[in-house]
């Protein structure tokens, strides 16, 4: 297997925060975001990475970016070595197909869930009262059934523990009704338009959640974009409403987890090494087929 990177340690510069995923460093209006090959699940960062995780991630957010930026601006400068300040272009070795240099925004402080299928905790809520977040769904639904539309599910973020689904009308409490009902219309188009592109390479974008900012009084995309750490990636030919669905992204962590008698706290299991090598395998497939690119 090919090395992986844990943990970015840059000699000279600021490190704002270290995510679950991703090193940030404070470039004074810009920053620098550094996408290791840690993978988390159930909120936990495993011991051991996933070779070429961390560069997948940055390709597929920037084709993203460049793709829908006609729908809402977002935070992506470069990510070019070459472009960086010259405190990052001396850690190119380190940095180089992993990282992404950005706008500097105020972070909006919910999550944007846009939902197709019925997944994850969208079908756990769906079985108690046929809703998820407050929006009524039709009876009968099965688990992984296409909804009649998508809908919008904000969450509050959390730096630790998990995202807790809310309605509008708290994510309005937040953030201020206006922004929600623009979150929502981007949030839908973006997720729209991205499925329309990937049911044409034979994957299906079951949900995804994005991350918004506000620079210059204006809304933007920021974070990582439709991603298969931030997607449920099914593979269409196999889909089949009823049930667990095949998939591209990290779910098939999460599926060998939950076979092992671990309560889901820390510390995490260490994954073995066919688990990593299929994950890895995974996520560079879903690349190739969502930008019709060989994975370099």
């Amino acid at each position: 297997m090919e090395d992986v990177l844990l943990e970015t340690n840059l000699q000279g510069m600021k490190l704002l925060s270290r995510g679950k995923v991703r090193d940030i460093y404070d470039l004074g209006d810009k920053l620098l975001i550094v996408s290791t090959d840690r993978i988390s699940a159930f909120d936990c960062v495993l011991p051991n990475g996933i070779p070429n995780k961390g560069r997948v991630l940055t390709k597929l957010s920037e084709f993203w970016f460049t793709k829908l930026k006609h729908i809402v601006g977002n935070h992506m400068i470069s990510t070019d070595v070459s472009d960086y300040p010259a405190e990052a272009r001396r850690h190119r070795k380190t940095i180089e197909g992993r990282s992404m240099l950005v706008k500097k925004a105020k972070v909006i402080p919910i999550e944007c869930v846009a939902r197709g299928y019925l997944a994850g905790s969208g079908w756990k809520e769906y079985q108690k009262d046929s809703s998820v977040c407050s929006i009524k769904l039709p009876e009968g639904l099965l688990e992984s059934s296409r909804l009649p539309k998508t809908i919008f599910t904000p969450a509050t973020k959390a730096s630790t523990g998990h995202d807790i689904n809310v309605n509008r009308d708290v994510a309005a409490a937040m953030v201020g009704r206006e922004t929600v009902e623009k979150l929502n219309k981007v949030t839908v188009r973006l997720y729209e338009e991205a499925c329309r592109h990937a049911e044409e390479r034979g994957i299906i974008i079951a949900d995804t959640k994005f991350e918004f900012g506000m620079l210059n009084e204006e809304i933007i995309l920021i974070d990582e974009a439709l991603t298969p750490d931030s997607s449920r990636f099914w593979p269409k030919k196999e889909y089949k409403p009823g049930g667990p669905q095949k998939s591209f992204d990290k779910q098939y962590v999460r599926d060998y987890l939950e076979n092992l008698n671990w309560d889901k706290q820390p510390p995490a299991p260490r994954l073995p090494q066919d688990v990593v090598k299929e994950t890895s395998r995974k996520y560079i497939e879903a690349y190739r087929l969502l930008t019709d690119e060989k994975f370099m």
